[in-house]
């Protein structure tokens, strides 16, 4: 009778493994919000810009290589949002958001580039402009929260991850472009990304803004690190002063702590909580009051 107890309970658990795996899968082919790629009149120059998307991301981009390789020095334009962008965010969540792109651009370029403060003269000017975003609908969120829960308490032993729910699932589109000192274009992206069943559900309006805000802000600095496109490839290993960094400690360069430190291990611990960013991020030292508006 132990032996048949032992093989029913090992064929329920496996069968259950094996349904919840079936669910992920759904969940991750259907859980995927759309993000439109739209040239809104930010960036200066539109043209021989190519398709060039990642497994998530679609993105068109242009980059003058050579010019972009020859450069040493950087300056961070503020991020903006564009008027329609402003939709649905409060002043706070686009400046979070907004911060956000900044200091993943400085902590990024920062291997390869001096980053000097925006007053100073520098080889390459970055300014980036958010086009369109979706806020996270923060019941669904908190619903996706209870499920990853219920599965843990269900099911302590079981190595399988429960999706996020597929639905109100946030966006950005981000148009970007890097200016050499007489004015001309040396790289530009538009940029655009769906929150999907993989990104963690955090429970606040700009949740998921907040994290594609980083993953824009990586991928637009790989294309000048690298001059190719920052999409495929082999990952690179974080240095020990990039994870230094990402726990919180100074960066490389002085005109990086205008965007203030990253959240450390109470961003990693808040984010898999599900709590919004802002209980760990406290953003810029000086935040604006409001986020500029991007003129058209």
């Amino acid at each position: 009778m132990m032996v048949q107890g032992s093989l029913s309970r090992q064929f329920i658990e496996g069968t259950t493994v094996r349904w919840i795996g079936v669910a992920a899968l759904a969940l991750l082919t259907a859980g995927c919000a759309a993000a439109p790629l739209e040239m809104s009149g930010a960036l200066r120059d539109y043209t021989n810009l190519t398709p060039s998307n990642g497994t998530v991301t679609k993105s068109l981009l242009r980059v003058s290589k050579d010019e972009v390789l020859a450069a040493r020095t950087v300056k961070i334009a503020e991020t903006r949002f564009a008027p329609r962008a402003y939709r649905g965010f409060k002043d706070d969540e686009r400046s979070l958001v907004a911060n956000a792109i900044n200091r993943e651009l400085c902590d990024r370029l920062a291997e390869r580039f001096t980053i000097v403060a925006p007053a100073e003269p520098a080889d390459l000017t970055v300014q980036a402009v958010v086009t369109h975003a979706t806020p996270t609908d923060v019941t669904a969120a908190g619903a996706s929260r209870v499920a990853q829960l219920a599965k843990t308490i269900a099911l302590p032993g079981v190595p399988v991850p429960v999706p996020r729910l597929p639905v109100g699932l946030g966006s950005l589109s981000v148009e970007a472009e890097a200016i050499g000192p007489e004015g001309a274009q040396k790289a530009a992206m538009v940029w655009a990304r769906g929150a999907s069943s993989l990104t963690q559900a955090r429970m606040s309006n700009e949740g998921d803004a907040y994290d594609l805000a980083a993953e824009f802000g990586a991928d637009f600095a790989k294309l000048l690190v690298t001059g190719a496109t920052p999409f495929g490839g082999v990952p690179q290993l974080p240095t020990i002063e990039t994870i230094r960094t990402r726990m919180g400690g100074a960066p490389k360069y002085t005109a990086c702590e205008s965007y203030g430190r990253f959240p450390g291990l109470a961003g990693v611990v808040g984010g898999g909580l599900g709590l919004p960013p802002n209980m760990a991020d406290k953003g810029a030292p000086t935040q604006p009051s409001s986020v500029a508006e991007a003129s058209r």
